[in-house]
């Protein structure tokens, strides 16, 4: 009780005015945002996001994808870039170093001309590049195939001709690599190339 006796001593000394009793105040209406300038609006803002798309995808251009590939018998994840016959792949080593490789081609056509190769025969090449193994001859003299997980020392496996012969395994497929020592190397899955086809 005592707060409402408060509460009228306080406001019921207050009194409006005779005419602001009588005037009449319009109602503020809400302003509604016309149909069509909400039309043309989103018809705008829809150009101007397809038109930066498509400069975008014209500057991109080419296939840009992220691939699994072995480096030194470490699984890394790479990204690839392809554009007008040429590729990048940017990776890191097991060090954390940046790395990239860069390469291309071309197609040699049945009339003899040649073409760039396009985009589907660079990843091509590149994912049949990246699963061949890689021979590697340290400072220290020894010599390393990597292929898939696996790394393996063959400085000891030469003969007196400087050949080393491996066999490689990849579950139940068997790659067959002939060394040649600091002169190149290659691959079968028939059997062992011999030398004087490296040479």
């Amino acid at each position: 009780m005592i707060d409402k006796q408060q509460y009228q001593r306080t406001f019921g000394v207050l009194h409006a005015s005779g005419d602001f009793l009588k005037e009449d105040f319009p109602m503020n209406k809400t302003n509604h945002f016309p149909v069509r300038k909400l039309i043309i609006l989103c018809a705008a803002v829809i150009l101007l996001l397809s038109t930066s798309i498509i400069c975008y995808a014209e500057d991109v251009g080419g296939i840009r994808t992220t691939i699994q590939l072995w480096i030194h018998a470490d699984q890394t994840t790479a990204v690839m870039d392809i554009q007008n016959g040429e590729y990048t792949l940017t990776y890191e080593d097991a060090d954390g170093t940046p790395r990239e490789q860069a390469g291309g081609g071309v197609v040699v056509n049945p009339d003899g001309s040649e073409r760039p190769m396009t985009d589907e025969e660079i990843m091509e090449r590149v994912m049949q590049q990246v699963q061949m193994p890689e021979v590697d001859y340290k400072k220290d003299g020894s010599v390393w195939v990597y292929y898939m997980d696996q790394a393996i020392d063959i400085t000891d496996q030469f003969n007196d001709d400087g050949i080393c012969f491996v066999q490689l395994k990849n579950g139940s497929d068997i790659l067959y690599l002939t060394v040649d020592y600091k002169a190149g190397y290659a691959t079968s899955s028939d059997g062992f190339i011999q030398p004087e086809e490296i040479r």
